[in-house]
């Protein structure tokens, strides 16, 4: 079995620098924890990386962005063809803000 990464004293360091009131138990769980987590920062650390570009995601992404380029609008007449309710060359819409009763 492999020596422990982390100490019970650091765990204690840390759940006093956290302000956390931790039980034997939890203690003995976060050193297990934390252990796991350096162990496995240390297997990252001994891949070889040199020649890899950095990535952010693990599988190739593309923006499905169309580029924002200006193009001409609808004709007014076609906006307005099916518009449910329409005041010249406006959309009407519904109301949602009452006017106030108070004066």
């Amino acid at each position: 079995m492999a020596e422990p990464k982390i100490t019970m004293k650091e765990v204690d360091h840390v759940a006093r620098l956290a302000r956390l009131a931790l039980s034997a138990a939890e203690k003995e769980r976060m050193r297990r924890e934390l252990d796991g987590i350096l162990s496995y920062i240390d297997k990252l650390r001994a891949l070889r990386t040199e020649g890899v570009p950095p990535t952010s995601h693990a599988v190739p992404m593309t923006n499905v962005m169309r580029e924002d380029v200006p193009a001409p609008s609808l004709p007014q007449a076609e906006m307005l063809a099916n518009a449910p309710d329409r005041s010249g060359e406006f959309f009407r819409v519904p109301r949602i803000i009452e006017e106030s009763i108070e004066e």
